[in-house]
């Protein structure tokens, strides 16, 4: 048998034991578009735990099916046609001696693909509680004030550009960090975690961080609902802010962040509000702190007016009784003064009786005289010789007398 006949014994039991079209399923690895409109696809069957391929063959719309086959199901399905994504297709099984096997792909059915994507957004769901990481970054708190802001977009991304617009009409000051990433396809998963591990490394330098993209088909956003984002930022020790642009489904990554919105847009306005809500704390927080300065300095005006009122009565009660006391020792210091002078009196008067009593005229008056000789009182009578010139001091008067017999003394 030449290689030749093989092939055409092949392509006979094919066409022998798959005469109808069959349903197949399978995940599409890679997905081209010639330049002729024909649609040619990668398809691959992989182990449920290890990942491993188990089957791949060649897929085909021609391009007479694939604007039909392929806009319906974009409309049913909310995505394109991409890499990554689990289809069912009814095919028809060619084999050519000089291509191989191949799929002519002549149907898809969205709702399978749709159901696989939601059976695989629950099982993430399901193993980011497992792991006890679904609350982690919600309960991560949020700074009141928003303005350090890390970006995780692509550069040239509509979104990004809607972003900075917004962000650029407000008042306040904002400080924001791109941090480049691809935001579509296959490597975009790779791409954002990388650029959140990025931010990581120097996370003190801000409040936030921001994964935000335009809208786009549900296909472009199939990295929101993978387990490894979804864990990245579950973890993430910031809060994460999502402006995912679409308003169909919610991703994975917005139900583990800790603030989904909307879009890009959405995520400016918030960081505006959330910034003038704080503005106008602070305004209130001046007032209220402006009221309370006013009624504390009232109350101690009042407090220091009481005391002056109370300070002032003491003072003149303290006066008073002080004035009272002085008024009293001066009415006692008088008295007493009188007294004192009273008292004196008497005494001068006593000493002037004394003195009185025993003063030479009274003691004359009694019959006493007094001999002086040469002006000398005698106490004597041995001082007195006879001839001696006497002067005798009477109460009336003075007589001279002259001794004639010498004085006897007297025992």
């Amino acid at each position: 048998m030449t290689l030749a006949e093989l092939q055409a014994s092949i392509r006979t039991a094919l066409a022998e034991a798959f005469g109808d079209a069959v349903w197949v399923s399978a995940e599409i690895a890679d997905i081209k578009t010639n330049s002729s409109g024909h649609c040619y696809l990668e398809l691959i069957e992989k182990g449920d735990t290890d990942g491993i391929a188990r089957a791949q063959a060649r897929g085909v719309i021609w391009r007479s099916r694939y604007p039909h086959i392929a806009g319906r199901f974009e409309a049913e399905s909310g995505q394109r046609l991409a890499s990554g994504i689990r289809i069912l297709i009814r095919v028809a099984v060619n084999y050519h001696e000089l291509y191989g096997l191949s799929l002519q792909i002549i149907d898809i059915d969205p709702a399978y693909t749709l159901g696989d994507m939601e059976r695989r957004k629950q099982e993430t769901i399901a193993q980011l509680k497992r792991d006890g990481v679904w609350d982690m970054n919600r309960e991560v708190p949020m700074p009141a004030a928003v303005q350090r802001i890390a970006v995780i977009s692509s550069s040239s991304a509509a979104g990004y550009q809607d972003f900075r617009n917004e962000l650029s009409k407000s008042e306040y000051a904002f400080t924001v960090t791109l941090f480049d990433s691809v935001m579509q396809g296959a490597a975009s998963e790779e791409s954002i975690i990388a650029a959140l591990e990025r931010i990581a490394d120097v996370g003190g330098r801000f409040d936030a961080v921001a994964i935000i993209r335009g809208g786009g088909a549900v296909s472009d956003l199939n990295c929101f609902n993978s387990y490894r984002l979804a864990a990245h930022i579950a973890q993430f020790p910031l809060p994460v802010i999502t402006g995912i642009g679409h308003d169909k489904d919610v991703s994975v990554a917005d139900m583990v962040a800790c603030l989904p919105l909307k879009t890009p847009t959405a995520v400016a306005v918030w960081l505006n509000d959330r910034a003038a809500r704080v503005d106008g704390a602070l305004d209130y927080a001046a007032v209220q702190l402006h009221e309370l300065f006013m009624s504390a300095t009232r109350s101690h005006e009042l407090r220091i007016e009481r005391a002056r009122g109370v300070l002032d009565r003491t003072v003149r009660n303290i006066f008073a009784i002080e004035a009272m006391k002085l008024n009293n020792a001066a009415e006692a210091l008088e008295r007493n003064a009188e007294d004192a002078v009273t008292g004196q009196r008497k005494r001068l008067e006593s000493l002037g009786e004394l003195i009185e009593s025993r003063s030479p005229q009274r003691i004359l008056r009694l019959g006493f005289a007094v001999a002086r000789l040469d002006g000398r009182a005698i106490t004597s009578a041995a001082a007195v010789e006879a001839g001696s010139s006497l002067t005798i001091e009477l109460a009336d008067g003075k007589i001279l007398t002259k001794v004639t017999n010498a004085p006897e003394k007297v025992d």
